[in-house]
């Protein structure tokens, strides 16, 4: 072994760099996939804030009906903080949580309305409190201004003073200082005074002790819904000791106990998702909560909308698996063949020599024997060197999955050589026999094996494309997803390799009485499709379809984001405020820098049409510089001379454009429309777009504006056109009169998730892994015949065959293969991509959401990712078969036929 490893030192590097290589790519593959999948899940976890995804466990109202001394033993401290450390354990490593985010104590559920006159009312109306007596105060909270809040140890329901801390936020906007004494009404006795003896600033403000309940650190304005006014209020905290919970019960805020629970985001996992799912669920309603309702008590209530957020990132994942795993699951089909080529490359070298050996009585155990020891020499510790470089490279946390892979690997590359040596030494022969159809047809054991092959692959792709069907389009769930570029693959390579010699066959013949020797004889030999072509072309046919399908989800994505964002904005900047705009911020808009045209609209977001009982979007707009703005844009492109009020028909109604909602409910009858002002106008549909740039949804009408009022025809938005508008000048250009959105930064948005942003990643590498793979396919292929074909070159030398000839000899001789691999390609991407088409949908991968403002996005066939890969094919096909012609001529016929050559 040792010497046939010296013997051949070259090979045995290559099949070394091309194990650990593949080692490399197959364990970096499951690394990186729970690499971006844990990356999405803490995004998604942290974009939902504390806000949804802290469980909340609370006491319900029913122990208001307990006896008083047993309520306010209920809201002393120790009756919060005695159950808090089993109920923190309960839910283990399913759903590990956060300790020190995590918080217990007890709170009003109504809010207190505090008359004192000193604090700040916006509209006259006094603030109103919670009142929050919270475990952890001191360490998670610095002291701005005085000391924290005390409280004795005999507080009681009757208790009428109780100290208090505020966050800094709440007595900057309230008017509240130390020392201020704030007076919370009470149930049949004085109120509740409340001194306020601290200031505090959070420690990590945006964590979940602080953000799962946002008004403890930042107060918030609100109006009451039955206030036709609409008048301000502010709603704060007030920040109790701990021990002061039972005076609580002296007001109308019904206490109640709480424990706020905070997931550990850091040791959260996305392959843990089933798990997790199913822990939050049982600490909502199941068997968790029964746990901690013995723990803490019998009334014991859950809240939480973790689940929410778990089933939006388990549906994005959903959307996005299927995607990647197309792309996996085709380069590894690649690399797998490109392994079992190099096999078979290494037993077919060494032919000779184990035909020798089998006619001196070696046996085929033994010989598989001796050949899988020496590749397993050379590929065990490829592999493990591949397997180390990805962990190193893509830290993971499931080493099992890469080690698996890595371990596929080895062993494919070991028991390649082994496997070609006995099925082509079976039987003993001394010189190896032609393997090309014209000498050796394919045997009835292959066309069997290939029928049989060619059935399950047809029955796969046809179930496939019947459950896509059946299921409405969502076909993107089914197991066979991935495997689609492999089978559609497999259909043409079996097909190819058995038609395509017989035209080239037919092309021969009549080639033959052409003058020259080289065309006839190149076609003779491209007709001689070798029996091995199979694994070549379809690991061609398998890398050009995943890089075309892979092209085309890529440009799919692209364009819907694109798409997304413009209908989002409307135009490519969009300039809106709440009331009219200024006169003159139209001007100062057309000269910022980039901006080409500025369409004025006027916006009526809640207009009434006809009855009065439904609101329905109308927008004022200058018919012909909107109409260039929908065909600009490609957002419902109508003819402007249909909306101009000087063509109204009907009596004076103004001609209105519509969408589908509104034109089905009012017709192309007249009908009023009461603006947001009060003001009516009568409006005729005669367009009907679905969608408009300057009102979003399913409910919109637009009119001419020079026939609305004049008052209502002040623009309140501005539609900006041009190249890359400069945001900044925009925004100084509005100042505060109005709000700047830009495509530009409204397309980044929809690129926020890291399970997007990986997962095209990840598919960006496959493919060009895939692109890698056949490249070497190809060479491989090539290689294998090199000998054969230079030996033919210099037999035809001797016989007068010039350099020119010898190289175009072999160029037209590789020619229609890589034709033949060019077109199947072109044909087999086109197939997968017309297959899978109604089972994917981009949407939720391009917007990370179910649904876009544009809509689906479904993935649709992209001509460059079809034509470049396989352009790109042919000439490196011809490239190669250029070069070897060229270095055969270089080293002159003596060389190669030296003594000995069988050949």
């Amino acid at each position: 072994m040792r010497t046939r490893l010296r013997s051949a030192p070259g090979a045995s590097v290559a099949l070394a760099v091309l194990v650990a290589v593949t080692a490399f790519l197959a364990a970096a593959l499951p690394l990186a996939v729970d690499r971006y999948g844990d990356a999405g899940l803490r995004r998604e976890m942290e974009v939902a804030g504390p806000g949804r995804t802290t469980v909340q466990l609370f006491t319900s109202h029913a122990d208001a009906a307990l006896p008083q001394e047993m309520r306010e033993a209920e809201l002393r401290r120790d009756a919060a903080r005695g159950p808090y450390d089993r109920i923190l354990a309960l839910s283990g490593r399913a759903l590990p949580l956060d300790a020190d985010q995590s918080s217990h104590g007890v709170r009003t559920t109504r809010r207190l309305e505090v008359p004192d006159p000193w604090l700040s009312r916006p509209d006259g109306v006094p603030p109103q409190f919670h009142l929050v007596a919270r475990s952890g105060l001191a360490g998670h909270s610095r002291l701005r201004a005085g000391r924290l809040p005390k409280a004795p140890g005999d507080v009681t329901a009757a208790t009428t003073a109780v100290e208090a801390a505020v966050s800094g936020e709440t007595a900057r906007k309230l008017n509240i200082e130390v020392g201020s004494v704030l007076h919370v009404p009470a149930v049949e006795r004085d109120p509740l005074v409340v001194r306020v003896t601290g200031i505090v600033e959070p420690r990590a403000p945006q964590e979940a002790y602080w953000s799962a309940t946002p008004v403890l650190r930042t107060p918030y304005r609100t109006t009451r819904p039955d206030d036709p006014s609409r008048n301000q209020y502010w709603v704060g905290a007030l920040l109790l000791p701990p021990d002061a919970g039972p005076a609580l019960l002296g007001t109308g805020g019904m206490p109640e106990r709480y424990w706020m629970l905070a997931p550990d985001t850091s040791a959260l996992h996305a392959h843990d998702l089933p798990g997790l799912t199913s822990a939050v669920a049982s600490l909502e309603a199941g068997p968790l909560l029964q746990r901690a309702s013995t723990a803490a008590s019998a009334t014991l209530l859950a809240e939480t909308s973790l689940d929410d957020v778990l089933g939006e990132y388990a549906r994005l994942r959903a959307a996005i698996g299927p995607v990647v795993a197309v792309a996996a699951f085709g380069t590894g089909t690649v690399a797998a063949v490109v392994l079992i080529m190099a096999g078979s490359l290494a037993a077919d070298r060494r032919r000779t020599e184990l035909a020798l050996l089998r006619a001196r009585g070696a046996s085929l155990r033994g010989l598989a024997g001796r050949l899988l020891a020496e590749t397993a020499v050379v590929a065990v510790p490829a592999a493990a060197l591949g397997l180390a470089a990805a962990r190193l490279t893509v830290p993971g946390t499931r080493l099992p999955y890469a080690v698996a892979a890595a371990g596929a690997v080895a062993f494919l590359a070991c028991v390649a050589p082994p496997l070609r040596a006995v099925a082509a030494h079976r039987a003993v022969r001394v010189h190896a026999a032609r393997d090309d159809v014209a000498s050796a047809r394919p045997s009835r054991r292959r066309t069997v094996a290939e029928l049989t092959l060619l059935a399950l692959a047809v029955g796969a792709v046809v179930t496939l494309r019947t459950r896509g069907a059946a299921d409405g389009g969502t076909a993107s769930g089914d197991g066979l997803v991935p495997f689609a570029p492999v089978l559609v693959g497999m259909i043409a390579a079996l097909l190819l390799v058995r038609l395509h010699p017989l035209p080239l066959r037919g092309l021969a013949r009549p080639a033959a009485r052409l003058r020259g020797v080289v065309g006839p004889l190149s076609l003779a030999r491209a007709g001689r499709a070798p029996g091995s072509a199979v694994l070549p072309l379809l690991a061609l046919l398998t890398a050009l379809t995943t890089a075309a399908f892979g092209g085309s989800v890529l440009a799919g994505v692209a364009d819907a984001r694109d798409r997304a964002a413009t209908v989002a904005v409307g135009a490519d900047a969009r300039v809106e405020g709440v009331r009219a705009l200024p006169s003159d911020l139209a001007g100062k808009v057309r000269r910022a820098p980039g901006v080409r045209d500025v369409t004025a609209v006027s916006v009526f977001h809640y207009s009434y049409a006809s009855d009065g009982r439904l609101t329905v979007p109308v927008a004022g707009v200058d018919p012909a510089g909107y109409a260039a703005l929908t065909r600009h844009t490609g957002i419902g492109a109508f003819d402007a001379d249909e909306l101009k009020t000087s063509g109204a028909p009907g009596g004076g109604a103004l001609p209105a454009l519509a969408s589908p909602e509104v034109a089905d409910r009012y017709g192309t009858r007249p009908f009023p429309v009461r603006l947001d002002a009060g003001r009516s106008v009568t409006v005729r549909i005669v367009v009907v777009r679905e969608r408009t740039p300057v009102l979003a949804g399913q409910e919109f009408l637009l009119v001419d504006r020079s026939g609305l009022p004049a008052k209502s025809a002040r623009p309140t938005a501005l539609l900006v056109t041009g190249d890359r508008p400069d945001a900044d000048a925009l925004r100084e250009a509005a100042g505060g009169a109005a709000r700047v959105q830009l495509r530009t930064e409204r397309l980044a948005d929809f690129v926020g998730s890291p399970l997007q942003s990986g997962a095209e990643r990840l598919y960006t590498a496959a493919v060009a892994a895939g692109a890698g793979y056949a490249v070497l396919a190809l060479l491989l292929t090539l290689l294998r015949a090199a000998p054969e074909r230079a030996a033919l070159l210099a037999r035809l030398r001797t016989m007068g065959l010039t350099r020119a000839q010898g190289r175009l000899l072999l160029v037209l001789e590789s020619l229609p293969q890589a034709l033949l691999a060019a077109g199947g390609g072109i044909l087999t991407a086109w197939a997968a991509v017309q297959l899978l088409s109604p089972g994917i949908d981009l949407t939720t991968i391009a917007v990370s959401a179910s649904s876009s403002p544009a809509g689906r996005a479904a993935l649709r066939t992209d001509p460059v990712s079809l034509v470049v890969p396989a352009l790109a094919v042919v000439a490196l096909t011809v490239g190669i078969s250029a070069a070897q012609a060229w270095w055969s001529g270089r080293r002159g016929p003596v060389r190669e036929l030296r003594a000995g050559d069988a050949r």
